[in-house]
């Protein structure tokens, strides 16, 4: 067994085929298939097998991966640990960050970081908050930023701000701009959520559970799977939901969504940076771990107050 060998299958099961994985590796498919069988005649079970949506992970390959992974990131570990003694706080910072975040004064401590730290170099990807845990579970970034704590014993999660959650509404609805003492008066609305999942701390529980407290909850609830199409579909008129502030500052101010001040539904929801408990972090990502932690994440520009119609 060498890293090569588990370098391939780690991007096949990522991927989803041995076509992919040949691609990216830039090896031939007989060579990436001659190391997945040398694999797997040394572990004496199939790790994949081909079905009608391609190739698939075995019972067995299931099992192997992420020990397969955890070697991987131990290895980029160490490769940065040995450069970091040559170059203080220097290197690469690598960031997963929820999509909606990059609306929020982060940005902004990005900048300053980048532009302090000259000789770091920062990288950064955007994705939900469970492929952010994914990401920094499998050390393909040092460092993530995500909505709500990770239960995962391999990560390391804190909490470092809040973000307020906003009733959404078109410009021409009836409350739009106004405060609501009574939330019946929304009964007959039609709501968005996100998809449940398995996690009780995700979006969808947290809107569950808001509309059960203010005895909302047998409105209709449509599942939608992206907050993007939940904004459209609400200045479209169709329905109202409760989202991120960070996500909606702009069309705020674009005056094309406004929002309903309901005390009975008004929450926050947490945001965590995630690192890795026995990875390594570099000077540079230790640099600006402190700095994103030590800084209330806000929306990047003031919301704009919705006027309230005569």
């Amino acid at each position: 067994m060498n890293l090569h060998e588990l370098e391939t299958f780690v991007s096949i099961a990522r991927l989803g085929g041995v076509t992919r994985a040949a691609s990216q590796l830039h090896r031939s498919q007989p060579a990436i298939t001659r190391r997945i069988k040398l694999l797997e005649d040394h572990l004496g079970a199939p790790l994949l097998e081909r079905g009608r949506g391609g190739t698939m992970l075995t019972e067995a390959g299931r099992t192997f991966l992420p020990y397969a992974e955890a070697v991987l990131a131990a290895l980029k570990d160490g490769t940065q640990a040995v450069q970091a003694l040559r170059e203080s706080d220097h290197g690469a910072v690598s960031l997963a960050i929820v999509g909606t975040l990059a609306g929020t004064t982060i940005v902004e401590q990005l900048r300053r970081f980048s532009a302090r730290h000259r000789n770091a170099r920062l990288e950064l990807r955007t994705a939900n908050s469970f492929e952010v845990s994914d990401m920094v579970r499998r050390g393909e970034v040092s460092l993530g930023l995500r909505y709500f704590a990770d239960p995962s014993p391999e990560l390391v999660s804190r909490k470092i701000s809040e973000e307020r959650i906003a009733v959404v509404c078109s410009a021409q609805h009836e409350w739009g701009g106004k405060r609501l003492r009574d939330p019946g008066q929304l009964r007959a609305d039609q709501w968005f959520s996100l998809p449940m999942t398995r996690h009780h701390d995700s979006f969808a529980h947290l809107v569950a559970r808001q509309l059960a407290s203010a005895g909302l909850n047998d409105v209709p609830v449509m599942t939608i799977d992206s907050i993007t199409a939940q904004k459209r579909l609400i200045e479209a008129g169709i329905g109202i939901a409760l989202l991120p502030e960070s996500s909606i500052h702009e069309e705020l101010r674009l005056e094309t969504l406004r929002t309903i001040d309901v005390s009975h539904l008004q929450t926050t929801v947490p945001i965590h940076v995630l690192y890795r408990k026995n990875g390594y972090l570099t000077g540079a990502s230790r640099t600006l771990l402190t700095l994103i932690s030590n800084v209330p994440v806000r929306p990047s520009s003031p919301a704009h107050r919705n006027r309230k119609r005569k």
